[in-house]
């Protein structure tokens, strides 16, 4: 083409290729974080939020406030958890956080035969980062869930006068509990059978990082807060009772605290460390 109707081609062309040109800011962003309402039918069909994010699936039970199942990017489920009376370590027992047991009342647990129920509620909606917070039923005690595009974040943000707490993980790493399950915690860089138990203070950052060595991927649990109070994993037959202001069947925990979990994809001590970390660090 000559140089002077290319020219006029360009000048004549160039206003309807600047109107249909692409901005990066007029492409929707996928979103990470979606809710729906619907069902738990592995857990005796509790009506649940399900919170789907590119890392985990979770299933929040409306009635209970705790988590009946909690689904990896690979589908595998670490809770576990089933209604059945008299199921025990096999099903009614599980879930997270299970935090208010015969403390004024039992509450953010997935509804089995002894949970009193709360009410739950959205309070924050958007792309990254969806916030359901749940009230008990006799108001003493409120929890606050945000769930982000790679984590959870569970805060016990208020605490009945007078009374005490644990948040729990009482579940099933990879799906099932056996022999090619392990843990890793804070307190030593050293893989342990998901049999043997541990009793103390965790050093900060207090973690605890469950795997299987047939899943790709390691659920931790952050607690934020670093206090004195005992912390304790046991290894059950059928499940995981790990428990922060723990100790044998006694709570410890009197105060508002934040805690964290979600799944990495590593079974290497020294990434997982460096993950909680970042999380336990101040905000800026």
């Amino acid at each position: 083409m000559k140089p002077v109707l290319f020219f006029m081609f360009v000048m004549l062309t160039l206003p309807f290729m600047q109107g249909c040109s692409l901005s990066t800011s007029s492409v929707a962003e996928p979103q990470a974080v979606t809710l729906r309402h619907g069902v738990d039918t592995t857990a005796g069909g509790l009506a649940v939020f399900i919170i789907e994010t590119p890392t985990a699936t979770y299933y929040l039970d409306k009635k209970g406030g705790g988590l009946s199942s909690l689904i990896d990017a690979d589908g595998n489920d670490w809770i576990g958890f089933a209604p059945t009376p008299g199921s025990g370590w096999q099903g009614e027992y599980r879930g997270f956080p299970n935090a208010v047991h015969k403390q004024d009342g039992n509450y953010f647990h997935p509804v089995n035969a002894s949970t009193d129920l709360s009410s739950s509620h959205i309070t924050h909606h958007s792309a990254k980062h969806v916030q359901i917070t749940v009230d008990s039923g006799n108001k003493q005690w409120q929890a606050v869930w945000d769930f982000y595009p790679d984590r959870l974040d569970f805060t016990m943000a208020k605490v009945s006068q007078g009374y005490t707490y644990w948040v729990q993980y009482e579940g099933v790493p990879g799906g099932t509990l056996n022999d090619s399950d392990f843990y890793y915690n804070s307190a030593a860089p050293t893989r342990r059978n998901i049999q043997e138990s541990f009793h103390g203070d965790l050093p900060s950052p207090e973690w605890y990082a469950f795997g299987d060595t047939q899943a790709s991927s390691m659920l931790y649990l952050l607690h934020h807060t670093d206090d004195t109070a005992p912390d304790s994993y046991e290894g059950r037959p059928f499940m995981t009772v790990l428990g922060f202001g723990r100790q044998h069947k006694n709570k410890y925990l009197t105060t508002p605290s934040r805690f964290s979990l979600g799944f990495i994809r590593s079974h290497d001590y020294h990434t997982i460390k460096q993950k909680v970390t970042a999380l336990s660090s101040p905000t800026p």
